[in-house]
């Protein structure tokens, strides 16, 4: 399933074998969150899926993937992470961590191989949603899929 738009993310599905759809959509500088890619994509805003960057105190960076209609729980991020503490990484940070910009950041293909945890609800659903590496770009496929092609981490780390 291969895409003329080739992110670091749809290379590395492609690598692993993993079968994945892409849906494109107009980009609004002014609305980057979930819930308006979800209604753009036709998904419901709980299986579109948003990788937000942290920085636990013993692990650093690592990246949460979460229900776009939930929020992040940093304590049980925490928890999970195995840190006593996570904050989020300051917007302007994002980038030179990760090589993504706001409203594109994928848990796949970063610059470095972050830890990434993703939220337990993603297990309710046969495909799920995350940015392909750009604004205007989502991955959609089976959690299971991403959490093999992330090597992520599943666990409870949001709050609706």
């Amino acid at each position: 399933m291969k895409h003329n738009k080739k992110t670091n993310a749809v290379r590395i599905l492609d690598g692993l074998g993993i079968k994945y759809r892409i849906a494109e959509y107009e980009v609004d500088e002014n609305h980057l969150d979930a819930v308006t890619v979800a209604a753009k994509t036709g998904m419901p805003s709980g299986q579109v899926f948003k990788t937000l960057v942290a920085r636990g105190d013993r692990t650093g960076v690592i990246m949460a993937v979460i229900s776009g209609d939930a929020e992040l729980d940093l304590k049980a991020l925490a928890r999970a992470s195995g840190n006593k503490s996570v904050a989020m990484v300051h917007l302007k940070e994002v980038l030179p961590l990760t090589w993504y910009i706001r409203g594109g950041c994928s848990p796949l293909g970063a610059k470095k191989d972050y830890p990434v945890y993703l939220d337990e609800s993603s297990g309710k659903f046969e495909e799920i949603a995350v940015s392909a590496g750009q604004r205007g770009m989502q991955l959609i496929l089976s959690p299971e899929d991403l959490k093999r092609a992330a090597n992520a981490a599943v666990a409870p780390i949001s709050r609706a």
